[in-house]
């Protein structure tokens, strides 16, 4: 933005430091005058008996003002100086942190997350602020950081169908008599993996926007819907799941908090016990939030590989792709549409194997 040039704002205090000054000084003058030299007579009338001596000098306002007005202009010329000195030194002192703040932004600006202000001294305005932009690039950089990794999986993500499709038309092209139906198969086979990650991962950027309006939902009637679309998914594989809990009201969006609720009962069913597997679905109010928390059964995990679970294309302890093995990003979303609700995920290793994911929501 283009503005026209001003004065600088440690000018702006150091004019405004020494015109305090003066006015103070003016205002020390006028009570001198006011309660002093007002009550001090023009003309000495003394009435002296012939018996008294008197000796001295006998001052008349005209005498004093005569004596006092020059040195209250060389106070004031001195004020002046002084204020005009003293107010730029000290407006620089005082800005100067907001001149280090000013460089980190510009160098921000030019694409450099990493500097940091580190502000030293006690806490005051200046040292909040710096805090808070110190705290804002952790951020931006972090973000900046994911989103390159979620750049660069997506493309070998991409990548891969678009290399399987290609080799399986070079096949066809180099044998033109050959199985048309097995290679028809294998390019619709290749073509809905490739349609479905490029709506996960639309689905994944649009969550995190949050561009909807908030609705009254209530999360229990929401599990209840999930687990009635992923039911015949689990009787094929032979997973049993019980929901349960009370009426569990939230503000949000309900398609983002159906789609929440439909890839954590997608991800507890796929990674499961290959029989007799369990998954556990209960809604409860707490004070001041919901919590929606799906638990199952399944192989024992680590705390590591817990922590990377709701990172971008990470399928579990291996990269294995099946029938309903996903594209990777289903608690990535749930990350993201979890966060878009101002709520807070946890995923915890169960003692027994298997996984639990906690979500709360605030009412």
């Amino acid at each position: 933005m283009n503005r026209a040039p001003g004065l600088s704002v440690r000018l702006k205090l150091t004019l405004s430091y020494a015109g305090f000054l003066m006015v103070a000084g003016a205002l020390l003058l006028a009570a001198v005058w006011v309660f002093l030299l007002r009550y001090v007579p023009d003309r000495a009338m003394l009435y002296v008996p012939d018996s008294t001596a008197l000796n001295g000098v006998f001052p008349v306002r005209s005498t004093l003002l005569h004596v006092f007005l020059p040195r209250a202009a060389a106070v004031a010329g001195f004020l002046l100086v002084f204020g005009l000195l003293g107010g730029w030194l000290l407006a620089g002192r005082m800005l100067g942190p907001l001149v280090r703040i000013t460089a980190a932004t510009r160098m921000s600006a030019s694409g450099s997350l990493s500097h940091r202000i580190n502000l030293e001294g006690r806490s005051d305005e200046f040292r909040e602020l710096a805090d808070s932009f110190d705290a804002m690039l952790a951020r931006l950089e972090a973000h900046v950081g994911e989103q390159r990794r979620f750049a660069a999986n997506a493309s070998h993500e991409l990548r891969t169908p678009l290399a399987a499709t290609q080799a399986l038309l070079e096949v066809a092209r180099r044998d033109p008599g050959g199985p048309s139906g097995e290679l028809v198969e294998r390019l619709h086979t290749v073509n809905t993996r490739a349609i479905e990650l490029t709506e996960a991962l639309l689905l994944l950027s649009r969550s995190g926007q949050r561009s909807f309006t908030p609705e009254r939902v209530d999360l229990s009637l929401v599990a209840e819907e999930a687990a009635e679309t992923l039911l015949p998914l689990a009787e094929k594989r032979g997973v049993t799941v019980r929901t349960s809990g009370d009426m569990t009201p939230v503000g949000g969006s309900p398609a983002l908090l159906l789609q929440l609720t439909t890839n954590l009962l997608h991800n507890a069913i796929v990674h499961n016990r290959p029989e007799d597997g369990t998954v556990q679905i209960d809604t409860a109010v707490r004070p001041g939030f919901v919590v929606l928390t799906v638990e199952n059964t399944g192989d024992k995990l680590t705390p590591q590989l817990v922590s990377t679970l709701t990172e971008p294309f990470q399928r579990g302890a291996e990269r294995i792709r099946n029938d309903h093995g996903g594209v990777g990003l289903g608690l990535a979303i749930v990350r993201s549409i979890t966060r878009a609700h101002d709520g807070i995920l946890n995923l915890t290793a169960r003692p027994g194997g298997g996984l639990r994911v906690t979500v709360q929501l605030p009412t």
